[in-house]
């Protein structure tokens, strides 16, 4: 989908500034996304493009880019650096930015979204958004991208052990990867747009995405089980390039922070109404869903929070206070 487009491209705009050696404020503002358009990070970062550009009015026009048109996470955040696209919705490969947000990947931290908008006030944009500004990156809010869960195509997934040796696509995060192992599965980073095909061909036996994100590609019509682990609660960052943002006029800095938050409480909203319907619609699809044994991977996950400990700085830190935020 796209939203009015009027004079000068954003890109052509990047590089007339990149030519005379300083950003410039784009009178067109790109929105792009990797995600399925019918995902909630589709659908969030629609809305996004909607209602900025109803806040800036006539003076500037919003383009708004889904279904990984014009690239997937990695390639958009180099965008975002390069000028070339404004805005963006990152995820799991933040960690791949800055180690410590991998917070979000330690298992069963997040206990509902009441506690993630805490950790958001609290930690990310207090302590983690400074170490994307390091990257050249500036992290406005987090959204919901959602609990995560586990479909497969040979068993329902109860406890670790229903794992082994099981093939599952994971997103490109050093810590999702250890954590399956941990659990006994295969794990395997792949491109989001690359996973259907990889399901349906049996080139992967399975994969982990909040229920927006299943739905949203349709894993539903070549994956069978579905079990509700809810073992990660996965943001997803609304991130522009920190050069971009200084570039911007305060009248446009402030209509996006507006709009950032009215949609952070939008999305988080959204993602809560669907966990419940979603499972109804994947069943009428012929999903069979069973509720995994929480206690079970909470134990078999000790040691994927004592490697962050170990191997981040102030990895303990950060999870004593995330967790002290639930309270």
């Amino acid at each position: 989908m796209k939203i009015l487009r009027t004079g000068m491209t954003a890109s052509l705009m990047a590089c007339v500034a990149a030519l005379a050696g300083a950003p410039v404020a784009a009178e067109t503002y790109i929105v792009a996304v990797g995600a399925a358009s019918n995902s909630l990070q589709g659908r969030s970062a629609a809305k996004f493009a909607e209602d900025l550009r109803a806040e800036l009015g006539d003076a500037h026009s919003v383009e708004f880019y889904a279904d990984g048109q014009l690239g997937d996470e990695k390639e958009l955040m180099q965008k975002l650096r390069l000028g070339t696209v404004q805005f963006t919705l990152v995820s799991s490969i933040m960690t791949n930015v800055a180690p410590e947000f991998a917070l979000f990947d330690m298992p069963f931290l997040v206990q509902d979204r009441t506690h993630l908008k805490a950790i958001d006030a609290e930690i990310v944009q207090k302590q983690l958004a400074p170490k994307a500004e390091d990257a050249g990156l500036k992290v406005l809010s987090t959204w919901e991208n959602g609990f995560r869960q586990i479909t497969n195509n040979s068993r329902p997934i109860n406890t670790p052990a229903d794992l082994d040796g099981l093939k599952i696509r994971t997103p490109s995060s050093e810590w999702r990867v250890a954590m399956f192992k941990e659990w006994g599965a295969n794990p395997t980073p792949m491109s989001f747009s690359e996973v259907f095909v990889a399901l349906q061909t049996g080139t992967m036996d399975g994969q982990e995405n909040p229920l927006t994100n299943i739905t949203g590609a349709n894993f539903q019509e070549v994956q069978k089980p579905l079990s509700l682990t809810g073992h990660v609660y996965s943001p997803t960052y609304l991130t522009t390039g920190l050069q971009t943002w200084n570039a911007l006029p305060d009248d446009v800095k402030s209509a996006v922070s507006s709009v950032a938050a009215t949609v952070q409480d939008w999305s988080l909203a959204q993602g809560e109404a669907a966990d419940n319907a979603l499972v109804d619609k994947v069943k009428e699809a012929g999903m069979e869903v069973n509720v995994a044994d929480k206690k079970a991977f909470i134990a078999a996950s000790a040691p994927i929070y004592e490697a962050f400990a170990n191997k981040v700085e102030g990895g303990a830190e950060l999870v004593n206070s995330a967790q002290a935020l639930a309270n």
